[in-house]
């Protein structure tokens, strides 16, 4: 078995190499990730200008592009074969809620499953306070995911978003299946002169708070257990088409 693994934090982050080491044994493990942090980069495809793979150690490549760009490369042009698996992560910080509009490692696992490979994405939910950092916990969730995946197989088109609490192993609570929720951020724009007085901004503000959404992803990442939602790459608002169709369709 094949197993593709991306992240958005770049080849050299901790989290993807924990990753990589917890499901050696699940099968052939190939990482291709991008070369530097790409957070937030949602599901850019490079396609005005070269992308460039270095290769980093066997079955391991360095990509200067896009979390997606990495899974399009990998997937068709330097695997010896299609994956079997696309796992993503394990992110540094949460993709809960809202986050998967724009989050880069959804985007890779999202890619995977728009070529037909089943992919899970995993983020580790880091505090501001956090000091010790449990990628243990998030990889013991991963195997996890994984081996149901590859017993059970997902529907067409569907990644798991997985999010786990930074908290050791001992004190996780459990696995728990979750709706999307809402995440609320606070709305932030710094000014700042550079040294030719030409101004330049800063946008993003820090974590406001989860909407009380019951079984939603947010607020059960909060109480100690880890979420699990299954995402679609279709996002058609299916019950709008026949209001919408009576109103606009000629």
């Amino acid at each position: 078995m094949r197993i593709l693994v991306s992240n958005d934090d770049g080849f050299d982050a901790p989290g993807i190499r924990a990753l990589a080491d917890a499901v050696m044994d699940l099968g052939d493990v190939w990482v291709v990730a991008p070369d530097s942090e790409q957070s937030a980069k949602s599901h850019s495809l490079t396609l005005a200008a070269p992308l460039r793979a270095r290769r980093r150690g066997e079955r391991r490549f360095a990509v200067d592009g896009t979390p997606a760009d990495c899974i399009y490369l990998g997937a068709h042009g330097l695997l010896d074969g299609p994956p079997d698996l696309v796992l993503s992560g394990v992110n540094r910080g949460s993709n809960l809620g809202t986050d998967v509009h724009y989050s880069g490692t959804v985007a890779a696992a999202r890619e995977a499953v728009m070529a037909g490979f089943p992919a899970v994405a995993i983020s580790l939910h880091v505090l501001p306070e956090d000091e010790a950092l449990h990628w243990d916990t998030a990889c013991h969730v991963a195997r996890h995911v994984a081996r149901d995946v590859v017993s059970h197989g997902l529907p067409p088109h569907t990644l798991l978003n997985v999010n786990v609490p930074n908290i050791p192993r001992v004190a996780l609570k459990g696995v728990r299946t979750a709706t999307l929720g809402v995440r609320r951020y606070a709305n932030r724009v710094l000014r700042r002169e550079d040294p030719w007085g030409r101004h330049y901004y800063w946008i993003g503000g820090p974590h406001l708070s989860f909407a009380d959404i019951a079984d939603s992803d947010g607020p059960l990442v909060e109480q100690g257990y880890a979420s699990v939602t299954p995402l679609h790459s279709d996002p058609t608002l299916s019950t709008f088409l026949e209001p919408l169709r009576d109103r606009l369709d000629t």
